[in-house]
């Protein structure tokens, strides 16, 4: 069983953060191929409103729960060397990264069917909620598509 990591980062995930993670990564030289995904807030219109940012929140003890879950999960069905999940909480602007899911794995191919797996089975199953702020300051609750 893969220990536990912390998923939660407090506001935006920062282009420093994941290159530090890619960089981690150097030394471990079975590794032949990594995948990422970077989720980021789009400035999407809605009722002739133009998205600022989200504020995300989770039930965090049930999110962690199952993003060990999805992790577990895709070890047993994807061959993977490592794998990272982080996802903000709290305010996060339009254009800044809020979701970061990182695969490696010793050949290629693995790398892109484990990264749709888990990015999909988060979108679906992890109850984290985006309330999305327009620039008057209303808001809306987002739909994950």
């Amino acid at each position: 069983m893969k220990k536990r990591k912390n998923v939660f980062v407090e506001g935006p995930i920062s282009p420093s953060f994941i290159a530090n993670s890619i960089e981690k990564h150097q030394t471990k030289t079975t590794i032949g191929a990594h995948n990422i995904f970077l989720g980021q807030v789009r400035a999407d219109e809605i009722e002739d409103k133009m998205v600022q940012a989200i504020d995300y929140t989770a039930y965090q003890e049930m999110a962690e729960n199952k993003f060990h879950e999805i992790r577990e999960a895709t070890f047993d069905k994807f061959d993977l060397t490592c794998m990272h999940i982080y996802h903000s909480l709290g305010k996060v602007k339009a254009g800044e990264i809020c979701l970061f899911v990182f695969v490696s794995a010793p050949h290629r191919k693995v790398t892109f069917q484990a990264l749709e797996y888990v990015v999909d089975t988060i979108k679906k199953e992890v109850p984290i909620f985006g309330k999305e702020i327009f620039e008057d300051e209303t808001h809306t609750w987002k739909v994950n598509n």
